[in-house]
Formats: C-alpha cells, sequence, structure tokens
C-alpha cells in the first residue's frame, strides 16, 4: 500500500500560544517499503505518525493509502498495525491471547484466530511462547509479540513509534534485523520512528530526516549520507559525527585554518554558488583582473553613497566658580559626521545565460555596457569532512596536531587539533597499522569535503 502525505501539518494550541509540530510536509512512501523517520526528539516524527495512524487529525493537509484518502477516518477504519514504544500487552492475557484480541473485533471464528495466532507468532519467531504470560518475557520477546498482534489483522500500514527504544544494545541490533526480516516475509508497508541513526541507516529502504517538523532530505540511507542536502542532515547521520571547519571559499579555492584545500569543482557548480552569494552579499562581490567569474555588463548605475562615520570633536568650555574665579575645561563630544563615497550598481549576466545579476562597487572609472570585466569574491563558508575521509598523506595540505589516538577494531580514531593550544578538537578514522602517535604534527588531505554556507545550505 502506498502512503501519500500532502502538505500535512500539524499546529497544537497551548496557553504560551500555538506551537506547530509539524509543517506543511510532503512525503511519497512507496508501497512494501520500510521506511524510517529519523530525527532528534521534539522534531515532530511521532506526530506525523500518529497523524498517519488517525490518533491525531491533521490542522491541514490530506493522507492517502493508495487512492484513498483517511485523512478523517479513524484508526479502526485505516487498515493499520500500530506498534507503540512500551508494547502495550495485556499482562493478564497469554501470548497466544494478546495477538488474538484484535481478530477477536474482527468477529473472527476461535479455531480460525488460533491459526493466525501461531502462523504470525512463527513469523516474528515465537511459536514456542504462545502459553506464557508478558511478564515471563525478555524486551524483545515482547517486542515480538506486538509485532505480530499488529501483523495478524493484515493491515496495510504498520507503524513502528520507537520500536527498539527500551531494549539493551545487542538486543537492539538484534530484533532490529527481525523487523527487517519480518517485512521482507510479508511486504507490507511499514513506517517506523526512530531518533538513532544507525538503527534508521541499518534497515530503512528509505530514511525522512526530519527537524522542527519540517523535511529536510528523503532518500536512500546511503545516498542521504553520502550527499547531505545541509549541515543539519550532515551532522545528524554519522558515527563519529562529521568534521565541521570555519572556511573561507573565494570560487576557486577553501582554506581552513590559512591552508588551502585540494579539490576540483565544477564551474557550472561554482557559479551556481555564486550567483546566490551576488545576491545575498554583494560586499563579498570585487572587481578583478584575476577574478575567476567573466560577466558582460548590462547597464551601469553610477551613484552616490552617504555613510555617516563617529568623530570626536574636543572643543574647550569656560565655568565659573561660585568665588567669580573661571577654569577652561577640555570635553569631548562623539558626532556623527556624513561623508560621500560614489558608487556603482552593475547588472551582468554570464554569456549563454539569460539570467540576470546585480552588484554594487566601488566607483571605477571606464566601466561601459557590453564590456566583459571579471569577479571575485570572498565568504566565509563550513567545510565539512567525515572522519573517515581524512587520511594520513605525507604531502597532503593541511598540517594538523595529534592530541591523542583511540582504538576502535580494525581501525583507530585520531583525535586531532591544528594547533597545540587549541581546545577544539576533530577525528579521523584512519587504520590501525598507520603509525601515528600523540604529540605528532602530520599532514593529511580530504578525500572528501562538503561546503555549507553560514546557514547550513549545502554549496559544494
Amino acid at each position: 500500500m502506498e502512503v501519500k502525505l500532502v502538505d500535512l501539518t500539524k499546529v497544537f494550541s497551548k496557553k504560551e500560544g500555538d506551537v506547530v509540530a509539524v509543517d506543511h510536509i510532503n512525503i511519497d512512501i512507496p508501497s512494501g517499503k520500510l521506511v524510517g523517520l529519523l530525527g532528534p526528539s521534539g522534531c515532530g516524527k511521532s506526530t506525523t505518525l500518529y497523524m498517519i495512524a488517525g490518533l491525531h487529525r491533521p490542522t491541514e493537509g490530506q493522507i492517502f493509502f493508495g487512492e484513498n484518502e483517511v485523512s478523517k477516518y479513524p484508526p479502526e477504519k485505516r487498515g493499520i498495525g500500530l506498534v507503540f514504544q512500551n508494547y502495550a500487552l495485556y499482562p493478564h492475557l497469554s501470548v497466544e491471547q494478546n495477538i488474538m484480541f484484535p481478530l477477536e473485533n474482527q468477529k473472527i471464528k476461535k479455531d480460525e484466530a488460533k491459526a493466525l495466532a501461531y502462523e504470525y507468532a512463527k513469523i516474528v519467531g515465537i511459536e514456542g511462547l504462545l502459553s506464557r504470560k508478558p511478564a515471563q518475557l525478555s524486551g524483545g520477546q515482547q517486542q515480538r509479540v506486538a509485532i505480530a498482534r499488529a501483523l495478524v489483522k493484515k493491515p496495510d500500514v504498520l507503524l513502528l513509534d520507537e520500536p527498539l527504544s527500551n531494549l539493551d544494545a545487542r538486543l537492539r541490533l538484534q530484533t532490529r534485523e527481525e523487523i527487517k526480516r519480518i517485512q521482507r516475509d510479508t511486504g507490507v508497508t511499514t513506517i517506523f520512528v526512530t531518533h538513532d541513526q544507525e538503527e534508521a541507516m541499518s534497515i530503512s529502504d528509505f530514511i525522512v530526516v526530519m527537524n522542527f517538523g519540517v523535511v529536510h532530505q528523503i532518500g536512500r540511507p546511503q545516498d542521504v549520507y553520502n550527499e547531505p542536502i545541509d549541515l543539519f542532515v550532515a551532522k545528524f547521520l554519522g558515527t563519529p559525527p562529521i568534521n565541521v571547519f570555519k572556511g573561507v571559499y573565494n570560487g576557486r579555492f577553501t582554506q581552513i585554518y590559512g591552508q588551502t584545500l585540494k579539490g576540483d569543482y565544477e564551474r557550472s557548480k561554482l557559479f551556481e554558488c555564486a550567483q546566490g552569494f551576488i545576491g545575498l552579499n554583494p560586499s563579498t562581490i570585487k572587481i578583478n583582473p584575476r577574478g575567476q567569474y567573466e560577466v558582460v555588463v548590462d547597464k551601469v548605475e553610477p551613484y552616490t553613497d552617504v555613510v555617516y562615520n563617529d568623530e570626536v570633536v574636543d572643543h574647550v568650555e569656560t565655568i565659573t566658580h561660585e568665588d567669580g574665579t573661571t577654569e577652561e575645561v577640555h570635553k569631548e563630544e562623539t558626532t556623527s559626521v556624513p561623508s560621500e563615497i560614489k558608487k556603482l550598481r552593475l547588472y551582468f549576466h554570464i554569456d549563454g545565460d539569460g539570467k540576470i545579476f546585480s552588484a554594487e562597487f566601488d566607483y571605477q572609472d571606464g566601466i561601459e555596457v557590453g564590456d566583459k570585466i571579471k569577479l571575485s569574491y570572498d565568504i566565509d563558508v563550513q567545510v565539512g569532512v567525515r572522519p573517515e575521509n581524512i587520511v594520513i598523506d605525507k604531502d597532503g595540505p593541511i598540517s594538523v596536531y595529534c592530541d591523542m589516538i583511540e582504538y576502535i577494531g580494525r581501525d583507530k580514531t585520531m583525535i586531532f587539533k591544528f594547533d597545540e593550544a587549541d581546545t577544539q578538537t576533530y577525528k579521523a578514522i584512519i587504520p590501525s597499522d598507520v603509525e601515528v602517535h600523540q604529540g605528532n604534527r602530520i599532514n593529511v588531505s580530504f578525500k572528501r569535503f562538503f561546503i555549507f554556507d553560514a546557514d547550513g545550505k549545502r554549496l559544494i
């Protein structure tokens, strides 16, 4: 069953004001796929799941199961199976009775219900526990009972709310593999909520990364990991997390800590970045004979800009005392002094591109319509590099100080700084046979890196 969310919105009204939990999200979930809603606490993922389930009514938007809009249907009319975080098993009923419970509401005969309970208990691997009560089961076994109970009524859509959060680390690993197997064997469209990126990455066919009620990115786990759309997604996925360096980008080179990164950028991609800078940060654009962008001037507008500068003025004030004597006192006053600066606003385009851009510059003589001029810019950026993409390289362009080594099985983690006195540290995952020791000054290179603007938008 395909699930489609169209402009889905949920607003909760509180005394302090309205809270937008989910903000006009659009998601298409293909039939028969396992999809993870991933994000930090409070991002809106559980609220989205509850709207799909019918436990919350949307403030706006639509929910489709196939061609059927179910937005106003009660939960029992939607054909869903729902597994809660706390399993919600009936403690006085046996495993078999818990699994059979939804079938009683469907008026299915007892013999048929028992046969179905056994069938789905076998699918989830608990057919030998049917006579036990929930208190006699481990956390993982209780989870399987809850899944079997949700599946036994053959739902169109299976919904799991943080299904592994109550399990220990080893059991989480085992159970998530079971969930993937069960979903594959039954073929039911499954949507699960989690804040654990490793969990979502390991078993999902697709992941939906959310934050503050907004969908940031949808895609196959490895695609989202390899091509994050923004800095939030890049930072949320990955263990250890991505390193983020402050840098300067001029459209041709990127520098961090005064050291230039090696990297070939696609020219079209470069100018795509520059277009945003031209519109948003005209002060960063400079007319430069050696600039990396050649543009054609469409219009020239000289004008005068008035700038106010604070100036301190010293003046003498005569004060007369009560005894008739006088005294000269020096006083300073700050005054705002206007000054005129000749400026130039240019409109221009790139050959072969019909878009026209504009930027403002200090005045220069001799620029006319039709001239070809070169532009350059410098802008502050954030450079993201995943730890596994940092390699020890004696010819590498970046010099770092090794602060500590941590061993993690086949590999080891190098914790490094750019200067021994720095407090900010970063991580690189390197092979265990590479000789690096605490206190070493070494060179590294980046196999792959991302460039984000100051707001976290992905540029390159």
